[in-house]
């Protein structure tokens, strides 16, 4: 048995354990060409990755200068931020210009003081400075003329808030000088709006307006508005209503805020910053209404207009009328009535301008000139007067303002009032007094113009206020410093390293070159194990390899019975048939 176990085990290598070099050359040479390649490839894998999470780490954190390039001269921008020593990088897909994020401010404001920025493409008025030959034509003279004037406007428009670029299209019809071949101009506007922006009603009858003002002729029912998306703008019927209406929920707005900031200035110097708050809500009718009225008074009747005729006819003459033989008959004898009285007799009896005689038949003498009185002639007399009273009427025409308040709320609520001690400085809060409170509603109800007949309120209350009410501005957090990351690029570098090195290439290094240990091969075949045990002091401590197929390792005599046993179970798991042959040597030299 001691001869068997003497001529299983090989001979003790004589001299000094090989080097680690020629150690890891050797067992790498034992290995098949396929597993050395893998290995190989495995390696250069592991220092290129090293390398390259050394690089991301080192990386600095680039953030965009620009969007885009396009309209900016790249040639000085590049010269620009290379004369300022700041790096910057571009982005191939999006073509971001890209800095440090610690030189984005410097950089804008080295390119602002250069000159460089951003510009459009249009081409406006400066077009007409250009030299025109000698047989330039009056059609390309008025083409040149509406090309600046759409490049004008599409500057002028793309300047507005949301509007990144703008085009503009105008049809100018030539003009005739017959009126009915008159035709009226249009245009077209494309409007290209920034991601996730839109215009409102507003500023498309703005843009609306601005085009039809800027073109002789041009109505605003002529022009169209469209986005990059194909979405009309411009509908007037509806953005009409919908302007009007974003009109009085403004107005509304600024009533209110005024109310709001009339109630602060009378209350703020009183109470304090932060001790009350106030809202006030305006009721605002904005109807157009129109009234006429007429009243009358009948109790005050007046003289509008008064007529007088007053006429009087003496007959001086005879018989007058139209020559014939009914007007040349003599007239037929007066007849007059008896009376007593003489002087009335003959009078009656004598005819007109016959002078008149008394009643003993004198002639009767006027005092006053002295000559012979005559009978008057007929005389024919009247009298017409007409007046025109009116009744007291009273018109009126009212129309009422739009934007009248119907009705004011005004809610405000004020917090107790703090109270310090002067002798150990406490401070105490208590509520206002109910006469306290009924000041400040007096106050407020004639900063906002109080009208009980519109039934306005104003309720001005007292309750104490949360000790949590002041909003708390969080700070930046940590993590979204542009520092931080750099540091966490530098720790996952080093951490990738340190697994790289100990879980991938330490474990690889110690598989071939074995731990820097001897290996004992067994170039026979197959080992004894029970001859383990009467190695000598100098084997000890090596491990036993067993040759074959493949190299096995046991575990050295040192390392204990556990080991040993563990290293024989995983023996007689992988290669059972030399294990049953190890057995059958045994059986046979027992015998």
């Amino acid at each position: 048995m001691a001869e068997a176990v003497t001529d299983n085990v090989p001979a003790k290598a004589g001299g000094k354990p090989p080097l680690f070099g020629l150690s890891f050359l050797e067992n790498l040479s034992e290995m098949t060409m396929l597993r050395q390649v893998g290995l190989m490839v495995g390696l250069a894998a592991s220092v290129a990755i090293g390398f390259a999470v050394v690089l991301w780490s080192q990386q600095p954190d680039y953030r965009p200068l620009y969007g885009s390039l396009a309209g900016m001269d790249s040639k000085q921008i590049m010269e620009t931020l290379a004369a300022a020593d700041i790096a910057y990088t571009v982005e191939p897909n999006s073509g971001a210009l890209l800095v440090k994020a610690d030189d984005v401010a410097r950089a804008r404001m080295k390119l602002a003081a250069a000159g460089v920025t951003p510009s459009d493409s249009n081409i406006g008025f400066e077009i007409l400075d250009k030299d025109q030959g000698l047989g330039t034509s009056q059609f390309m003279e008025a083409t040149r003329y509406r090309r600046g004037l759409e490049g004008e406007l599409a500057r002028t428009i793309s300047s507005l808030n949301n509007v990144k670029g703008a085009r503009v299209h105008l049809a100018i019809p030539k003009s005739s000088v017959f009126v009915r071949d008159e035709r009226k101009p249009s245009a077209s506007v494309l409007v290209e709006l920034f991601s996730g922006r839109s215009l409102e009603p507003g500023q498309v009858l703005a843009i609306v307006n601005l085009v039809a003002t800027s073109v002789p002729e041009l109505s605003k029912s002529q022009i169209t508005v469209v986005d990059q998306k194909g979405n009309l703008l411009s509908d007037m019927a509806e953005n009409s209503a919908l302007t009007q209406a974003g009109k009085q929920f403004d107005y509304s707005r600024r009533m209110e805020s005024m109310l709001t900031q009339r109630v602060h200035n009378i209350l703020q110097p009183v109470l304090g910053n932060d001790r009350y708050k106030a809202e006030v809500s305006a009721d605002v009718d904005f109807s157009a209404v129109e009234s006429t009225s007429e009243q009358f008074n009948p109790d005050q009747p007046a003289l509008r207009s008064e007529q007088s005729t007053s006429e009087q006819r003496t007959a001086s003459s005879g018989p007058q009328g139209v020559p014939g033989a009914l007007s040349n008959q003599p007239p037929t004898p007066a007849t007059a009535p008896q009376t007593t009285g003489g002087a009335a007799a003959t009078a009656g009896a004598i005819a007109a301008g016959q002078p008149l005689l008394d009643a003993n038949g004198q002639q009767i003498m006027d005092p006053a000139t002295g000559q012979p009185m005559l009978a008057p002639y007929p005389a024919d007399k009247r009298n017409q007067s007409t007046k025109n009273f009116e009744l007291d009427r009273s018109i009126s025409h009212t129309k009422q303002q739009q934007g009248r308040i119907n009705r004011l709320s005004v809610s405000v609520v004020v917090d107790d009032q703090v109270k310090v001690n002067a002798a150990d400085g406490a401070v105490t809060r208590a509520p206002w007094t109910a006469d306290e409170l009924a000041r400040f509603t007096r106050l407020v109800q004639d900063a906002v113009g109080f009208d009980a007949s519109r039934g306005d309120s104003v309720s001005v209350i007292n309750m104490p206020f949360s000790a949590e009410r002041g909003e708390v501005i969080a700070e930046a957090a940590f993590y979204t410093q542009p520092w931080f990351w750099d540091i966490v690029k530098q720790v996952l570098g080093v951490l990738f390293i340190l697994v790289l090195v100990f879980g991938v290439l330490r474990p690889v290094l110690n598989n071939i070159t074995g731990n820097g240990k001897k290996q004992l091969a067994l170039a026979g075949g197959d080992v004894e194990l029970g001859g383990m045990g009467g190695l000598d002091g100098e084997l000890a401590n090596d491990r036993v390899s067993l040759g074959g197929p493949q190299s096995i390792l046991l575990p050295s005599p040192s390392e204990g019975y556990d080991a040993q046993l563990n290293a024989i179970k995983s023996l007689v798991a992988e290669d059972p048939g030399r294990v049953a042959q190890v057995v059958k040597e045994w059986i046979n030299a027992d015998e």
